[in-house]
């Protein structure tokens, strides 16, 4: 019963990466190595939520 109300570990990675996503576009109008750095970041996000699906 409870079970319904516990949170989806690969949507919480999902989204988080979709924000770091975001990050680095945004950051890639002005600062190429801090955006490159969010990439990175949002890349290693993405292989966890694909070993998660594993």
């Amino acid at each position: 019963m409870f079970s319904l109300f516990k949170k989806d570990p690969s949507k919480a990675l999902e989204k988080e990466y979709k924000k770091l996503m975001e990050e680095s576009f945004q950051l890639s109008k002005t600062d190429r190595q801090a955006s490159d750095a969010k990439r990175e970041e949002a890349e290693e996000v993405l292989k966890k939520l694909e070993a998660m699906k594993k």
